[in-house]
């Protein structure tokens, strides 16, 4: 008789493995959240359904996953503008290992400008304001008066662009699409109310502003969404990397500038 102890299998609250009979370094089945995931989620179960039950702990709603994966195709690719797009190509010009293209886009875009804090604090207002103009003008005044902590303290409203008066047409139309899931309350009263919300920021909406309201109305918390924004904004920064990686530092698009007040007192182009 064997008196060799069973392998005991490894268990969180999120996930559990029950280990091979022979291995206890490698999982006979993987549950996540009591589904079981190789046995009967592979094949079934969408990307976007995966990430919901593993921040969530649940199954999304058809309307859910729906709206969630038309907010990852929203997200994919910020484009070269965007300040961690273009950390990812810096680092991939200068012939930077993948992993390293990929960290500079999650550190320069995990801030509160255009980022992923940017989204958490946003979300935040949400919870707390929901769908009350009074409250976010309460809300936006604590704000700028906040102290300084970890994070120094906003210099915009989160969720709206300070370099404009009003959404762009992409972001106009990602929160027209995303109202239309009827996920929640949040994305249709932004759509009411966009004009008497940008009056009230002195800027225009941005990416981060739909994101938020977005996840929100998906019943992600801010520490989630500040995750999930993070995660779905990967795969351009990585595409343009790669790009920028194979032309070199030659094609590295740049922006054209017109320097006013030159070092002549002439107008200089660059």
């Amino acid at each position: 008789m064997s008196t060799e102890k069973p392998l005991e299998p490894l268990r969180t609250s999120i996930w559990l493995e029950e280990p091979e009979p022979d291995n206890a370094f490698a999982a006979a089945s993987a549950h996540c959240h009591g589904y079981d995931v190789y046995g009967e989620m592979l094949g079934r179960a969408r990307w976007v359904e995966m990430l919901y039950l593993l921040l969530r702990g649940d199954v999304p709603a058809r309307a859910q996953a729906d709206a969630l994966e038309s907010l990852a195709v929203a997200l994919a690719n910020a484009g070269p503008r965007d300040a961690a797009v273009h950390a990812a190509m810096s680092s991939g010009v200068g012939g930077s290992p993948a992993a390293a293209s990929l960290m500079a886009a999650l550190a320069v875009g995990a801030g509160q400008y255009g980022g992923a804090r940017e989204v958490f604090l946003a979300m935040e207002g949400w919870s707390s304001c929901g769908t009350s103009a009074a409250a976010w003008r309460d809300r936006q005044d604590a704000l700028v008066a906040a102290p300084i902590g970890v994070w120094p303290a906003c210099e915009h409203v989160p969720g709206f662009d300070p370099n404009t008066t009003r959404a762009s047409l992409p972001v106009a139309q990602t929160l027209h699409h995303l109202a239309g899931f009827g996920c929640g309350t949040a994305l249709p009263w932004l759509v009411e109310h966009l004009d008497a919300m940008q009056t009230l920021a002195g800027c225009g909406l941005a990416m981060t502003g739909v994101a938020a309201a977005a996840l929100h109305d998906l019943g992600f918390t801010a520490d989630e969404g500040e995750m999930m924004f993070l995660m779905l904004r990967l795969p351009g920064a990585a595409a343009h990397a790669i790009e920028q990686r194979r032309k070199g530092h030659r094609q590295f698009p740049f922006f054209s500038l017109e320097l006013i007040n030159g070092p002549n007192g002439a107008k200089d182009h660059g």
